[in-house]
């Protein structure tokens, strides 16, 4: 799949200020069956950026963000993880992988040089 078939997916979460160390903790070295099923139903250059007061900022590339979040739905590796990431962000509806605020892209180098 080339750049440009690819979905881009940016977002934002709200952590809980007081769970900020612990989040960050989690992420430094994620369950490698959680990577591994990320990567599986296309959660690709994923990447989250969290602001100190726990405004979180996600980016992934991916075919199909319903594809993406559907396989990943199917998995039992991240029925565990979103049951403990939940409780950590701030006016969740939903999970975090599908409760999130997507983000509107407004501009894309390559689209302009294109």
């Amino acid at each position: 799949m080339t750049a440009e078939t690819m979905e881009r997916v940016c977002f934002q979460l709200q952590v809980k200020p007081e769970r900020i160390p612990e989040y960050t903790e989690r992420h430094r070295a994620i369950w490698p069956d959680m990577a591994a099923a990320l990567k599986a139903t296309g959660w690709n250059n994923y990447s989250l950026f969290l602001r100190n007061d726990g405004l979180l900022i996600g980016y992934f590339e991916t075919p199909s963000l319903a594809e993406a979040q559907a396989g990943m739905a199917a998995t039992e590796v991240n029925a565990r993880w979103q049951a403990e990431m939940g409780e950590f962000f701030v006016a969740l509806d939903g999970a975090p992988d599908t409760g999130f605020l997507r983000l509107t892209e407004v501009f894309h180098l390559e689209d302009q040089l294109a």
